[in-house]
């Protein structure tokens, strides 16, 4: 069978459960769900330590069902490990025991965390996404499981590699987790329940918006030398392609896979504008606002509009319109969602039919509640294909607004433009993947005029 025909049965197998918390398994097991009996640790190690990575960790650390423990850390800046360790160490001294040559720095230090684990424990991968699917290899030959941050793929070349890796790890039973945790909240899943029950009729539209301020990284000032290139590029991976996606893919593909949630279904193709206006000083590769139109396979639209300017109207949530109805599925952030159903379409108090009940439960912490029953009851858990699929959809908006061209998925998903083909190979001496030209600027998206790759 060719690869794409497995690609394509692969994908077909997915959608049928696309819209459960966790992709159901059948194989026989490889990984063991548990340790032996005299110890019950799971034990972790965290590779990428900045603020996610630690918050993945805290929330695995908090985890009620079983001892857990931290017992390895890797990143390849001194000073976010240290801070990082500071913090865990404060907030759960009793289960992080990390010491100092525990503690790894460099591009090679994802390897020497992981080998401090056994066969069973858990693997985070919190680091820059373009070394999501080098590591999630080499969690596979160590027989871990692995929970790793969103997106896991930034271009159609690393998702191939990630398709390859998620069947892989399906064979073996591993459990893995993605971080896209609305997937978890209890809210959003009640929900969907409504929505396929027919509360708001049949789907006819949906809209998204993440329309802020300057967000994460995103806007990266020159290099001032005091960093190399390519750390330079690590630290501020929201502003460069090869390293996150950029900005688009590193925040909108929440709002984008909670509505393929809602839908059942993933879009085929995009079309998409958007474009570079008050870029000043600023040096990255994001444009400062995003129009896209998704098209699911039944002809249904996912408007999506993303905004990154100061001073502008802002919203972050997402919307589902029915013929009977519409639904709110999340409200502002991705927590709390509040989300809640409408009879028609004027979302005013009097036509209100139904509201998710407040507090709602943090889906952070419900996706690794769920990540770790999952290990240690050995229930069929694997998030990779689902998430490669979100991380490749994310990117098919973003390749059709950065070239102004119509994308599909078979294309985006066999464009050669691989934006970091060496990410594997990198050590504290190699070159950044994206070279500035003698000005300091860096190559950025023209539509239209570049339109068979990104830049």
């Amino acid at each position: 069978m060719s690869q794409i025909a497995q690609q394509t049965n692969s994908r077909r197998r997915f959608l049928k459960t696309a819209g459960a918390a966790a992709a159901a398994t059948t194989l026989a097991a490889a990984v063991p769900h548990v340790h032996a009996a005299e110890d019950n640790t799971i034990r972790l190690a965290l590779v990428g330590c900045g603020g996610r990575g630690t918050g993945a960790a805290g929330n695995a650390l908090s985890v009620q069902n079983g001892p857990v423990k931290l017992v390895a850390m890797a990143d390849v800046f001194q000073n976010r490990l240290a801070s990082s360790y500071r913090g865990l160490q404060r907030q759960f001294s009793d289960q992080v025991d990390v010491p100092e040559d525990r503690k790894f720095i460099g591009f090679d230090a994802y390897q020497k965390a992981m080998d401090c684990l056994r066969p069973g424990d858990v693997a985070i991968f919190a680091t820059p996404p373009a070394f999501r699917w080098v590591h999630f290899s080499y969690a596979l030959d160590k027989g871990l499981n692995v929970f790793m941050e969103k997106p896991v793929t930034v271009d159609g070349p690393s998702s191939r590699k990630m398709f390859e890796l998620a069947d892989r790890s399906e064979k073996t039973n591993m459990k893995v987790g993605v971080g896209l945790m609305c997937r978890h909240c209890q809210a959003r899943a009640e929900l969907y329940d409504r929505i396929k029950n027919d509360e708001i009729g049949d789907i006819i539209l949906m809209r998204a918006y993440r329309m802020t301020g300057p967000t994460g990284s995103a806007f990266a000032e020159p290099n001032s030398g005091r960093v190399s290139e390519l750390l330079y590029q690590i630290r501020n991976f929201h502003g460069f392609l090869w390293a996150s996606g950029g900005a688009f893919s590193d925040f909108l593909i929440h709002n984008i896979d909670e509505c393929c949630w809602m839908k059942d279904a993933f879009p085929v193709r995009a079309k998409a504008s958007g474009g570079r206006h008050y870029r000043g000083k600023y040096v990255d590769q994001n444009f400062d606002s995003y129009s896209v139109e998704y098209d699911f396979e039944d002809g249904t639209k996912l408007m999506l509009g993303g905004r990154n300017i100061p001073g502008c109207h802002q919203e972050f949530a997402s919307y589902a319109h029915g013929s009977k109805g519409q639904a709110v599925i999340s409200t502002s952030a991705h927590s709390p969602a509040k989300c809640r159903i409408y009879d028609g379409h004027n979302a005013v108090k009097e036509k209100l039919a139904w509201a998710f009940p407040q507090p709602e439960p943090n889906p952070y912490q419900l996706e690794w509640d769920d990540l770790v029953e999952a290990i240690r009851q050995d229930k069929p858990y694997n998030e990779a294909w689902r998430g490669t699929e979100a991380s490749l959809v994310t990117s098919m908006g973003r390749m059709a607004a950065h070239t102004g061209q119509l994308i599909t998925r078979d294309a985006i998903l066999n464009c050669n433009h691989e934006f970091a083909p060496s990410v594997d190979q990198l050590t504290m001496e190699s070159p950044a993947p994206l070279v500035a030209d003698a000005s300091g600027s860096y190559p950025v998206p023209l539509p239209g005029l570049i339109t068979e790759r990104e830049y």
